[in-house]
């Protein structure tokens, strides 16, 4: 599967996802559901975590920019997209700040985002489904 250049809007991309192996055995408490990418990223904004992949104006950073561990983690992702193989679907909850955390496969859900992928499936907890409605496509 060919990907879009890095900033080029796409709003869906025909992928393969499988289940997070972080969720495994605990399947029963979450749903997988399609998330507004943009939404989620403007509210992924105010997590601790955000610094690593976003400017502070909240654009996601360009691989020169990313700290070299989270770099070789969007290079593997990258790799996966052109190779056609599939992705863990990423692991969305809701932080104690009342915005969304991307908990695993940021790496994937971010390398998406960049590319310009509009809407990514992901994993929420059953227990958030509430909080996520305003993210939800």
């Amino acid at each position: 599967m060919a990907i879009p250049p890095e900033g080029h809007h796409m709003t869906t991309m025909t992928m393969q996802c499988t289940d997070s192996t972080s969720i495994r055995g605990r399947e029963d408490r979450y749903t997988i559901v399609r998330v507004d990418t943009k939404a989620v990223l403007k509210s992924w904004r105010d997590s601790l975590f955000s610094f690593e992949w976003l400017h502070q104006d909240g654009t996601i950073r360009g691989l020169d920019d990313l700290p070299m561990h989270e770099r070789d983690k969007r290079l593997k992702v990258e790799k996966h997209l052109s190779g056609g193989h599939p992705l863990e679907r990423p692991v969305l909850g809701i932080g104690v700040m009342d915005n969304v955390e991307i908990g695993a496969g940021r790496d994937i859900f971010l390398t998406l985002a960049a590319h310009g992928v509009a809407e990514i499936e992901v994993h929420i907890p059953k227990s958030a489904a509430a909080e996520f409605k305003p993210f939800l496509r």
